[in-house]
């Protein structure tokens, strides 16, 4: 069934129903009133278009609507700070299924209740793709937001989590064969990490409190964002690829995907993942918080240099250029 925009928009309302901390007047109305905070706001915006960054039918609305939301917080959380508050513009070709869209703004709503996110208004519109923009605002304490430039020479690289099964799903689900090897665990947990991927706010503030210089999030892969950090501070690199913590679900299926595995963990992008540096005598202790109270895993990759550019070394300590591969929207026909 079809809606008007005005049956569209009373449809989400009531998806989106119920009282918010801090917002005095949410959807509905021509704008959003909301109390301001106390520290620093902190604003992102995320564009995603069908064709470039997903494709409808490889993916569900639910999960498509958690993973706008969540890469927009997980850009707040790479700041140290916390979401407060969301806006949402859709556009959607004719014809499109009303429950389709309703269960779009159901996953956002997911992720929101996940991170007491207010979804406080947005705009709907017509387009011959499906094009969803999300703006997040964020509040953090003034002087704490942590950015790209504060790395300095000595520093610890470190990463949360594990790299590459966002990629490594991206892979499978544009395999011809994705369908006979969704049996595998692997295969189900990389589509996993493809579809649903984590922000990791809690995970920030701990590596603010233990002193971390320098923070942003894995959008785009491990050295493409870390060269973007670097440049950011005006450092180098080197990067030590065995330490690289690759997915273990695209170890696992990286020869029946034809891919190599440290490879994507490097460069295949929308790990969603935090990128940080901090002084070597704070990791143990960050290490332990993480781990024993998010149950994640912090690793370290690498360390920060004097000059620029970004070296790999191997295993066996041999050294090579390491290039800021990566995920480049504009590179893509």
């Amino acid at each position: 069934m079809e809606l008007s925009e005005d049956q569209l928009i009373e449809a989400i309302a009531r998806v989106l129903s119920g009282e918010e901390p801090g917002v005095v007047v949410g959807i509905g109305d021509d704008a959003a009133i909301v109390r301001p905070g106390s520290g620093q706001a902190v604003l992102t915006t995320d564009l995603l278009v069908e064709g470039v960054h997903f494709e409808r039918g490889t993916i569900s609305a639910r999960d498509l609507g958690a993973k706008a939301i969540t890469v927009n917080v997980s850009d707040i959380a790479a700041m140290a700070a916390s979401p407060r508050y969301a806006l949402v513009s859709l556009a959607v070709p004719a014809g499109i299924e009303a429950a389709w869209v309703i269960e779009l703004y159901g996953g956002m709503r997911d992720v929101c209740a996940e991170h007491a996110l207010a979804l406080v208004g947005g705009d709907t519109n017509r387009a011959d793709l499906v094009v969803l923009s999300v703006t997040v605002v964020g509040e953090v304490a003034p002087g704490r937001a942590l950015l790209r430039s504060g790395a300095g020479a000595g520093d610890a690289i470190v990463v949360t989590g594990s790299l590459g099964g966002a990629a490594g799903g991206l892979t499978l689900s544009l395999a011809a064969d994705a369908s006979s090897l969704l049996s595998q665990p692997w295969a189900r947990a990389l589509l996993e990490a493809f579809e649903r991927p984590v922000a990791r706010v809690g995970e920030a503030q701990v590596l603010a409190r233990a002193g971390a210089t320098a923070m942003m999030d894995l959008s785009d892969g491990l050295a493409k964002d870390l060269s973007r950090l670097c440049l950011a501070s005006g450092v180098g690199a080197r990067v030590r690829t065995a330490n690289v913590p690759v997915a273990p679900a695209l170890a696992a299926g990286a020869d029946a995907l034809g891919v190599d595995a440290l490879q994507l963990a490097l460069s295949g992008g929308e790990d969603y993942e935090l990128l940080a540096t901090m002084p070597m005598n704070a990791l143990e202790a960050a290490t332990e918080e993480l781990r024993d109270g998010f149950g994640v895993a912090l690793t370290q990759v690498g360390e920060i240099v004097e000059g620029a550019g970004m070296i790999a070394v191997g295993p066996g300590g041999e050294e090579r250029v390491l290039e800021p591969a990566g995920w480049d929207h504009f590179a893509r026909g």
